[in-house]
């Protein structure tokens, strides 16, 4: 999914958090699999990952101005 940045100049910055988002929502999707299964081997594993893509987002969310942060958090990803 793409998300046009309202400002040209953060462009890049916003599809890297989109992109990190999106691996979030990937492996928040996995942990859910995991715990439903009762795997506590692949619910820690995903639950390290959700953790690892959540700090990227939001590194990537920290350096934008709040205008575009709330258009990714209005999107359908968030």
């Amino acid at each position: 999914m793409q998300i046009v940045a309202v400002n040209k100049k953060y462009q890049a910055r916003v599809t890297r958090a989109v992109n990190w988002l999106i691996k979030h929502n990937s492996a928040n999707d996995m942990r859910d699999i995991a715990d439903n299964n009762d795997d506590e081997k692949m619910l820690k594993k995903y639950d390290r990952l959700c953790q690892t893509t959540w700090d990227k987002y939001e590194d990537n969310t920290s350096e934008l101005p709040k205008r575009e942060v709330a258009q990714i958090e209005n999107s359908v990803l968030y």
